[in-house]
């Protein structure tokens, strides 16, 4: 079993890895710190809590974080992608989450001494709470089995630019802090997420299935739409999810070279770009002394089947 902190920016593909991680019996989901991103972080805090509880997990502690970038620009969300309140219009108004007294970095230091040697960092938004921790302790990294993030982009194009995804392009400077750190990091970006598609048609098996499948659905249809535009389908990326599904051994990569990545923090139209020494021929590239990312380009296939039916057979 993998002893998982979850760092979120609870959308709807943040709800799905939240569900996959909760339901999972190969998961020990310890935590779940929110950053700001998909959503505001108080909104993003009531949707992890909504979704934890659906899952019949509200215990699980969640400590709210960053509200913005480290540059401090005004944060800009995504309502188009994932609707006004982050679940398709889905969220429960109603629903009053609870929540730590402590913050996001408090919890992540803490998780890291409870848990030395064995956690894993598992961030699928803004890489802003984890630079923000790394500040609060350079030691943090001797602590951490591994950090995987969702985010970024080495060959495949980018979702907010011609070269940016969106994660690493809303903090670049958070990126680099985290890139930079004395840890083993793997990166699961476009190149492999968008192979990962979730379906019009696993949709409609969420439908049939428990109240958890239903909500996925729900929330999916949304979702779906707006993707319509670049997959020519009602399909989307099985974006978060997936990074958590590498990160806890839940698929097994069939091709992840070592190499170094480097953010562009320029003010330029290349800003947020993961910049990657990645070279040769398609699938030979030579792992580089000393490096020490693990950047995710294939993975092997059906795990997109194997999460649908455990979300759909969830009460």
């Amino acid at each position: 079993m993998t002893t998982v902190l979850l760092d979120v920016d609870t959308g709807i593909d943040d709800a799905l890895a939240i569900f996959t991680a909760a339901l999972s019996n190969e998961i020990d989901l310890v935590g779940c710190t929110i950053v700001w991103g998909n959503i505001d972080v108080a909104q993003g805090a009531r949707n992890t809590s909504e979704v934890l509880q659906l899952a019949g997990h509200g215990d699980v502690p969640i400590a709210v974080g960053a509200a913005g970038p480290r540059n401090g620009e005004v944060a800009v969300f995504s309502p188009q992608v994932h609707g006004d309140d982050g679940l398709g219009g889905c969220a429960d108004t109603a629903h009053v989450p609870t929540l730590q007294s402590e913050t996001a970095v408090e919890m992540m230091l803490r998780l890291s001494h409870e848990h030395a040697g064995s956690l894993e960092i598992v961030a699928v938004g803004p890489l802003t709470n984890l630079a923000d921790a790394l500040d609060a302790d350079p030691t943090l990294p001797q602590r951490i089995r591994q950090v995987t993030i969702m985010g970024g982009a080495a060959l495949a194009p980018g979702n907010v630019s011609e070269t940016a995804e969106a994660n690493i392009w809303h903090d670049p400077e958070a990126a680099q802090v985290v890139f930079d750190a004395e840890w083993e990091l793997t990166m699961v970006g476009l190149d492999v997420t968008m192979t990962s598609l979730i379906t019009d048609a696993h949709r409609a098996r969420l439908a049939a299935g428990g109240a958890v499948g239903r909500f996925s659905s729900a929330i999916l249809d949304f979702y779906l739409a707006y993707y319509e535009q670049y997959t020519g389908e009602r399909a989307s990326g099985n974006h978060d999810a997936l990074a958590l599904a590498v990160a806890t051994g839940l698929v097994r990569t069939t091709l992840s070279p070592i190499v170094d990545v480097h953010v562009d923090c320029s003010d330029g139209e290349a800003r947020g770009r993961t910049v990657t020494t990645l070279e040769g021929a398609w699938g030979e590239w030579p792992e580089r002394e000393g490096a020490r990312h693990r950047v995710v380009m294939e993975v092997e296939p059906g795990f997109e089947e194997r999460m649908v039916d455990l979300l759909a057979a969830a009460d």
